[in-house]
């Protein structure tokens, strides 16, 4: 089932530690969903066909906007944001949002929410089997030369052999669209508008969140 529920996006800040109400230390990655601007909603019954909110978020200098750019912001009546990305929501939850809309954490996202955190992962370039897919390696005695790091054999025995599709081989590793799920926020501060998001998040520190209420809670 597919989210259709209103989410922010967020910058992540990096990653710290709080202690609880019981004094244990939970690690935790600081968000920054501050700036969350509403620009445009689109809705089924219009000419756009589906509902969706689109939604800004960063400062972005007017000489690194185009003029058609700037002209929508200046008819929205906001700043031009160096961010903009489309949220497909339902019906009733794209009747709640209207053009230049400041939307705040606090009235998204309580301590203990579980959500769904999606981002672009780190870019690992190149890598090997090892690195990529977490393979063993060969035995590294009784005469192995230059195949420690090696797949093994990739062929099916076939007649004529061939490669099968999906086979785990070296390649370009991270650097995708990731979602991970069921993740549980520690500590909202709407003043700062900041979310403590316990574990890790995908990407590097100020990468590009999109936080949205989880799906499968």
């Amino acid at each position: 089932m597919a989210n259709e529920k209103m989410g922010l996006l967020g910058f992540k800040v990096g990653m710290t530690q709080i202690y609880n109400e019981n004094n244990d230390v939970i690690p935790v990655t600081v968000v920054s969903v501050a700036g969350n601007t509403v620009l445009r909603v689109k809705s089924e019954d219009g000419k756009d066909g589906y509902n969706a909110v689109q939604v800004g978020i960063g400062e972005r200098k007017a000489k690194h906007t185009t003029k058609p750019q700037q002209v929508a912001f200046e008819k929205i009546g906001v700043q031009p944001k160096k961010f903009i990305r489309e949220i497909r929501v339902n019906k009733d939850e794209v009747a709640k949002y209207s053009g230049a809309q400041e939307l705040n954490v606090a009235d998204f996202f309580n301590s203990g929410d579980k959500i769904d955190v999606t981002g672009t992962s780190k870019g690992r370039g190149f890598a090997g089997v090892m690195k990529r897919h977490n393979f063993a390696g060969f035995i590294r005695s009784h005469g192995t030369h230059e195949y420690f790091r090696h797949g093994g054999s990739i062929g099916t025995r076939l007649t004529p052999g061939h490669v099968i599709k999906g086979k785990k081989m070296p390649g370009h590793m991270g650097n995708k669209r990731v979602t991970m799920q069921n993740l549980h926020i520690e500590r909202v501060d709407a003043e700062r508008g900041l979310l403590f998001i316990r574990g890790g998040v995908p990407g590097a520190n100020k990468g590009l969140l999109l936080i949205r209420s989880a799906v499968k809670a």
